[in-house]
């Protein structure tokens, strides 16, 4: 590669321990330049964001998760006093739960962790417990499992894990509305597996939550542990900085004041309209070049760390959701979005960089690398050379074999994975995010694509209510698919109503037999006790 053209593009801050490498992606010499007024614009609807701004109009709302690290910046002086009063109640909280101070019934020491959420309210603090855990070589105060779907099955597989460890375990339910049906059904299985087990489980449970939500409604009437608030300016996707994020983390021994201290770090950074001192702007920017501003190409992800498995996961949600859009500001419909995925180094090298290097062209690359392999000297696999040398050597490998077949590349690195560098991360992409989507002309804020698959899946189990309902009338008469489907005076979801029959006669709670036949479509139905 051009070391003139590197040296020219290179963004590093020694303050931050963060460098940016953008010179593996071609664009034209005055790609930069023309960009200025649309990322000007970006930069001032930035600045109206934090300065309080409507920005999310759908429910008239603002978006404020860069206060969570500066409650100064916060509008008003109720919600400054909101931000730090409630970190305040997180420190007070875990302090005792450490200090056993409060513990479960019977005095039993919380040694366990359960949190209850789903996408946001899960996938950031996956993040940092994977990250942050058992940093240099110590213990965590505390172990922290999850619920972060519906399915039966992984709920079991978690509390088999938990055992009779559930008499020393914290749960955390978190979900703004308090609506959230698969957290709502996680909250109620882990209440029946306490009540299984012979345990008081309000005196366990601790809900994250929106105020008069119905979950703080069960909270209060339950006489739960405790509450903590959740925000309607603070949306799902960009609320590891709060009590969403913070109190699972403080509780398992994170230290939650440098993770806010790395993003505020981060942010302050992000401000500054020079484009070369901005990596927030430059990495917005390589996306835009990289994706035709219409969302053309893939972004695969390759953390070049084994703590940073879970990154990928994590800004699948925050870009994708943020970014994939049917209309633009003005109502135009321009499917905006950036697909997002990846895995780590060097586990890619035997999945999937095959298609990378040789395969169709329709992504760019983001490496992410970690200068600091680990707190002691290294094992030398070879005279000296480490397992940490190799790792290197494969993220650089990689990134120019890439490079000889005109693949392109992001390069980020960081000094080592701590608390303070991965809130630095968190906020570089929340920056990256806003920015890109003032530059393409859409809401980052809103999420309406999800809300109708919310309302899809209610429709779906109205009909299978009304499926067993209809066969437990039929007293024990088979019905096919379609014929059922015609009762049902809904023969256009025949296809559902096989769906939903198929998944009543697998579960023995569905009371459903069914009778195979042939061809399939000819099989039945029935009610049976």
């Amino acid at each position: 590669m051009n070391w003139e053209r590197f040296k020219s593009l290179y963004y590093t801050n020694p303050k931050l321990g963060l460098s940016l490498d953008i010179s593996r992606m071609p664009f034209p010499d005055d790609f930069l330049t023309t960009m200025q007024p649309k990322l000007q614009q970006a930069f001032a609807d930035m600045a109206a964001l934090e300065g309080g701004a409507i920005a999310n109009p759908d429910e008239n709302r603002m978006v404020g998760h860069y206060w969570l690290r500066n409650a100064d910046l916060a509008p008003t002086p109720e919600l400054k006093q909101a931000i730090t009063s409630t970190l305040d109640a997180i420190k007070d909280f875990t302090a005792k739960v450490h200090k056993g101070e409060l513990t479960a019934p019977g005095g039993v020491k919380f040694k366990e962790v359960l949190v209850i959420g789903i996408g946001g309210s899960a996938l950031g603090p996956q993040l940092v417990n994977h990250a942050l855990g058992r940093l240099k070589g110590g213990r965590d105060k505390l172990r922290v499992s999850f619920f972060d779907n519906t399915d039966p099955d992984g709920m079991d597989y978690v509390l088999k894990e938990l055992g009779s460890r559930l008499k020393q375990t914290l749960v955390i339910v978190i979900s703004k509305s308090g609506g959230t049906v698969e957290t709502r059904n996680g909250m109620l299985e882990a209440a029946a597996a306490f009540k299984a087990a012979g345990l008081d489980y309000p005196k366990h449970f601790v809900a994250v939550t929106g105020a008069g939500s119905k979950l703080e409604q069960v909270a209060i009437s339950e006489g739960w542990l405790a509450r903590f608030p959740m925000w309607d300016w603070v949306g799902g996707r960009t609320s590891e900085l709060c009590a969403v994020g913070l109190l699972p983390a403080a509780l398992q021994g994170i230290k939650i004041d440098q993770m806010l201290a790395g993003a505020a770090a981060m942010d302050e950074v992000t401000r500054k309209k020079s484009l070369r001192d901005n990596p927030a702007a430059l990495l917005a920017l390589m996306w835009y070049w990289a994706t035709d501003g219409k969302g053309t190409k893939d972004m695969v992800v390759l953390p070049y760390k084994d703590r940073l498995l879970l990154f990928s996961r994590y800004l699948q949600q925050l870009v994708m959701e943020s970014l994939g859009k049917e209309l633009d500001l003005q109502g135009n419909v321009v499917n905006q979005g950036i697909a997002v995925y990846g895995n780590k180094g060097s586990t890619d090298q035997h999945a999937y960089v095959q298609q990378l290097r040789e395969g169709v062209n329709n992504f760019f690359v983001t490496f992410i690398e970690v200068l600091k392999d680990r707190n002691d000297a290294s094992l030398e696999v070879e005279p000296g050379i480490t397992t940490g040398d190799y790792l290197q050597g494969f993220f650089l490998g990689t990134r120019d074999a890439l490079s000889e077949k005109n693949r392109h590349s992001i390069t980020i690195t960081v000094n080592e994975v701590s608390p303070r560098s991965l809130g630095q991360l968190i906020g570089l992409y929340e920056r990256a995010v806003g920015l890109y989507a003032s530059l393409v002309g859409i809401n980052a804020y809103h999420q309406p694509g999800v809300e109708a698959g919310k309302k899809a899946a209610t429709g779906v189990i109205a009909l299978r209510l009304k499926i067993a309902d209809a066969l437990k009338a039929a007293g024990g008469r088979e019905f096919t698919a379609e014929t059922l489907a015609a009762l049902l005076n809904q023969p256009e979801k025949t296809e559902l109503v096989f769906k939903l029959l198929e998944h009543l006669a697998a579960n023995p709670a569905g009371h459903v037999k069914k009778t195979v036949q042939k061809p399939w479509h000819e099989s039945t139905y029935a009610w049976q006790e």
